[in-house]
């Protein structure tokens, strides 16, 4: 895959996607700053990544051979991005990898969610991920070099459900995934987003224990995938946001990277 010795910031890495993301590059050689809250939030009421999460993440990066750096920090912060970003620099020298992955998910019909509630999943989902790269980019404009990868969801190319501000969130990532695409092509940047359906993680644990279901009921009314399983794997998600950073895709820019077990084709 050609990533021996890149180094990737992955926010929202303390578990789920952005753990086995993490994990999978750790094995392609790739070195890791690990960015997650790790604290619970008021919205949207389920556990998130923890501090033991990430210092677990941090053990197990190592032990595969290469660096990890792990930083407690809120997307939606400018100023602990920037530490963040600004500390990888200064250890690893470079950020040749961003995955925005950091973010939440909750129901609600639109007509009945609350501001704070509309705005906390905006300001994480999308604005987070805006925060993140406009302190990463300048750097791969430098070295003229650099993968971002958005991670959106099969909500970012189709309506949902109860989902209203989900979906305009991850939505948003494609316009911000063709626009970073065409502004940052002159220096050989390639962005692009992922769209999983529904992926296995303590996420939709957490949406299912919510709605007062169990996470299979969560599963079959939310996916309706044409293969015949309820969920994907993380290391699905993981295998392909590998893929998309490698020299193995570097002709490809601009696109959306559907990893849906056949959901929108239904």
């Amino acid at each position: 895959m050609s990533l021996n010795n890149k180094v990737a910031f992955i926010t929202g890495a303390a578990h789920g996607q952005g753990r086995e993301t993490s994990l999978a590059r750790a094995k392609e050689g790739v070195h890791i700053a690990a960015f997650d809250i790790a604290r619970p939030l008021n919205y949207p009421g389920y556990a998130l990544g923890s501090e033991d999460d990430l210092e677990s993440l941090k053990k197990s990066v190592e032990a595969i051979g290469v660096s990890c750096l792990i930083y407690r920090g809120d997307v939606r912060n400018d100023h602990e991005v920037k530490s963040a970003v600004e500390e990888t620099h200064r250890e690893l020298n470079t950020i040749d990898i961003l995955f925005n992955n950091a973010g939440i998910c909750a129901y609600g019909l639109a007509h009945e969610l609350k501001e704070d509630e509309w705005d906390a999943m905006l300001d994480i989902n999308l604005k987070g991920a805006w925060l993140t790269a406009r302190h990463i980019i300048p750097g791969m404009i430098q070295q003229r070099s650099g993968v971002i990868i958005n991670n959106s969801s099969i909500a970012g190319l189709r309506g949902m459900n109860r989902l209203s501000h989900y979906a305009a969130s991850k939505w948003g990532l494609v316009g911000l995934t063709k626009s970073w695409a065409i502004e940052l092509a002159p220096y050989s940047i390639r962005v692009n987003s992922i769209h999983p359906t529904g992926v296995n993680t303590p996420m939709n644990d957490g949406l299912a224990l919510l709605e007062g279901r169990t996470t299979k009921e969560i599963a079959e009314q939310s996916a309706g995938n044409l293969l015949a399983v309820p969920w994907i794997e993380a290391e699905d998600v993981a295998r392909a946001v590998v893929y998309l950073a490698s020299d193995a895709a570097r002709f490809i820019t601009g696109t959306q990277f559907v990893i849906d077990a056949g959901l929108l084709t239904r």
